[in-house]
């Protein structure tokens, strides 16, 4: 490595980047570039947020293969689900960086996600804790310095799960499965990313039932227009010296609130 006072040796841990196939009964449905952790999770929370299955009891089994080439995660749908899946199935390839790449339709990238429930009001002292108890708790960023993080946290408990991965709609991914395979309701709190916001994550949200997302970066137009579209209150840029509320400020109460039109 080179430094201000020249070049020297050293060593540095980076993250593990992994293609990861997912089948449904057999059909090949999608490839994604991700991080080999949390691999369950991942397989619930992707097929959640992807509107394969609308619960974690449609799913039969989850077998986790691992390849030469990578890995294969075979999710076995319950017979009901299995038919209406096969009959509606799309190919889909993702990198790291989108999760989108791959759809075969403008309508199908621009899919409207439910609307949000009424979910809660937060102090911005809440969602300053929410922000800050996360950071702590990225091991796998803290060492490599190279990924992003999705947590979930409730004034009641605090911050109940985080998930790593280099991509940051996998991250989110993994935090959905997370949640569904603890029977956490997602409305009754804070889904909290160390990513900027972008359409995906919005939708990804909406369609576990968030109704306040909270990030560190700063969103896309697109992503603004869409979680006003769907009722999800939006907070980003949210820094050690506040944060800005972009859509449906009604569930963030206090005077510290600036709301970005």
């Amino acid at each position: 490595m080179w430094r201000a006072t020249g070049c020297i040796k050293g060593e540095r841990a980076i993250p593990e980047e992994t293609a990861i196939a997912f089948t449904f009964n057999t059909a090949s449905y999608a490839v994604m570039m991700a991080s080999p952790q949390d691999l369950k999770d991942f397989a619930i929370g992707f097929s959640l947020t992807e509107g394969v299955i609308s619960a974690i009891e449609d799913i039969e089994t989850i077998d986790i293969v691992e390849e030469e080439m990578g890995i294969e995660l075979r999710i076995w749908l319950k017979a009901p689900q299995a038919a209406e899946f096969l009959g509606r199935r799309r190919k889909l390839t993702g990198p790291t960086g989108c999760g989108l790449c791959g759809v075969e339709s403008l309508i199908e990238a621009m899919r409207p996600p439910p609307e949000v429930g009424d979910g809660r009001v937060f102090t911005p002292d809440q969602i300053m804790t929410a922000v800050d108890s996360l950071f702590p708790l990225q091991a796998l960023n803290q060492e490599t310095r190279a990924v992003h993080a999705a947590g979930f946290w409730e004034p009641e408990r605090g911050l109940i799960a985080v998930r790593e991965d280099v991509g940051r709609h996998n991250a989110l991914d993994k935090l959905a499965g997370a949640l569904a395979a603890d029977h956490v309701t997602a409305a009754q709190g804070l889904v909290v990313l160390t990513s900027r916001v972008s359409i995906e994550m919005v939708q990804k949200s909406a369609m576990i039932g968030a109704a306040i997302v909270v990030a560190v970066s700063a969103p896309t137009a697109l992503a603004v227009r869409m979680a006003e579209a769907c009722g999800m209150t939006l907070v980003a840029i949210a820094r050690k010296d506040g944060f800005e509320v972009f859509t449906h400020p009604h569930r963030v109460k206090g005077e510290a609130v600036t709301h970005v039109a």
